[in-house]
C-alpha cells in the first residue's frame, strides 16, 4: 500500500494556532448561548413569580377588605336592631327608674318581654338598683343596650325625710364639710374654669369632696365649656347653674398635629382607637385642618366630634 506524504498527517505552527483559536471561538459561542438562555428562562420565571405573587398580594387585600366590609355591617346591624326583633317598632328612650318602671315601660325602651320579666323578677326578690351600673348586670343586656339606655336612667333617693337635695345624679352620698363654713351669699357667681377648692367649697351643698371631683375633672378635660358636662361626673348640674359662669377662652387644647396616641387617649372624650385613627390619618395624609375627614369613621359619631372638636388645636 502507498504510504501518504508526511506532510498530510501533520499540521504546521500557523495552522495549529488558528485551529486553537477557532475552538476556542466554538466554546465562547456556546457558552455564551448557555449564559443567555440561562438568563432569559431566569428572567421568565422571576417575572411569573413575582406576577403570581401580586395576584396573591391582590387576593388577600380584597379578602381582608371583604371581611372587614362585613364586620362594620354586622357592627352598624346590630347597633341600629339591638333593641328589637324585625318588625317591632323602634324604641321610645325616656328617663326611667328601673326601680319602680313596670314591664310595659321596659319593652317601650326597645327591651325584649323576657328581659323585662327578668328585672322584674329580681326586684320581686328583694333585689335592687342603687347606681346605673348595677343596671348593667342584668342577665342578657348587652354592652351596646346598656350605653343606649344609661343616659336615661334616673334612680330615685330612698330617704328624703331629712335629707337636702343631693348633687349626685343617681344616688345619695354625704359630702363631708364643716356645717358652719362661710358661704356665698345667694346671687354670687364664680367662673367654673378658675375657681380652686376653697371657692367651690364656699358653695351651698359643695364640700371637699365634691370641690377636689371637679378640680380634678376639670383638669383632665382641659377645662369645662358648659354647666352640663358636670353630669358626666354624676353631678346634677340643675343644682349649681346659679353659682357659675363660664369663660371658655382658657380652654386647654391639645395640638392634634403634634399629639402622638398617648397623649390623645389621656383626654376623657377619645379612647385609644379614635386617637389611634386620627394619628394614621395625619401620618398618611399631612397635618389635619379640622375634623370633618373622620365624620365617616366608624371610630367617632357625630356627639364625639362635637365634642373633642373644642378641645383639639389644629395648629
Amino acid at each position: 500500500m502507498r504510504k501518504l506524504p508526511r506532510a498530510f498527517l501533520f499540521f504546521s505552527r500557523t495552522e495549529r494556532r488558528g485551529l486553537i483559536v477557532w475552538m476556542i471561538l466554538i466554546l465562547l459561542v456556546i457558552l455564551v448561548e448557555k449564559i443567555y438562555s440561562y438568563r432569559q428562562a431566569r428572567r421568565t420565571f422571576t417575572a411569573e413569580a413575582l406576577e403570581a405573587q401580586k395576584e396573591a398580594v391582590k387576593d388577600y387585600q380584597a379578602f381582608i377588605a371583604s371581611v372587614r366590609q362585613k364586620e362594620s355591617e354586622e357592627k352598624r346591624r346590630r347597633q341600629s336592631t339591638w333593641y328589637s326583633s324585625p318588625g317591632e317598632n323602634a324604641p321610645v328612650l325616656t328617663l326611667f327608674d328601673p326601680n319602680t318602671a313596670d314591664s310595659a315601660t321596659f319593652r317601650q325602651l326597645g327591651l325584649p318581654g323576657w328581659m323585662a320579666r327578668n328585672i322584674l323578677r329580681y326586684r320581686e326578690k328583694g333585689g335592687k338598683f342603687r347606681r346605673p351600673d348595677d343596671f348593667r348586670k342584668i342577665y342578657g343586656l348587652t354592652e351596646e343596650q346598656y350605653h343606649a339606655l344609661s343616659p336615661y336612667i334616673r334612680i330615685a333617693q330612698t330617704d328624703t325625710t331629712h335629707a337636702r337635695p343631693s348633687l349626685f345624679l343617681s344616688e345619695a352620698r354625704t359630702d363631708s364639710f364643716p356645717q358652719k363654713a362661710e358661704k356665698y351669699a345667694p346671687g354670687t357667681k364664680i367662673d367654673l374654669n378658675r375657681a380652686d377648692t376653697t371657692e367651690l367649697k364656699k358653695i351651698p351643698g359643695i364640700g371637699s369632696g365634691i370641690a377636689r371631683l371637679i378640680c380634678s375633672y376639670r383638669q383632665r378635660l382641659g377645662g369645662f365649656y358648659h354647666i352640663s358636662q358636670l353630669r358626666e361626673i354624676n353631678l346634677n348640674d340643675s343644682l349649681l347653674t346659679e353659682w357659675f359662669t363660664i369663660d371658655t377662652t382658657v380652654l386647654v387644647r391639645i395640638p392634634v398635629n403634634r399629639s402622638g396616641i398617648n397623649r390623645l387617649n389621656r383626654h376623657p372624650y377619645l379612647n385609644f382607637y379614635q386617637a389611634k385613627a386620627l394619628v394614621e390619618y395625619r401620618k398618611k395624609h399631612g397635618p389635619l385642618k379640622n375634623l370633618k375627614p373622620f365624620a365617616l369613621y366608624e371610630e367617632f359619631t357625630q356627639e364625639d366630634l362635637r365634642r373633642i372638636a373644642r378641645y383639639l388645636s389644629f395648629e
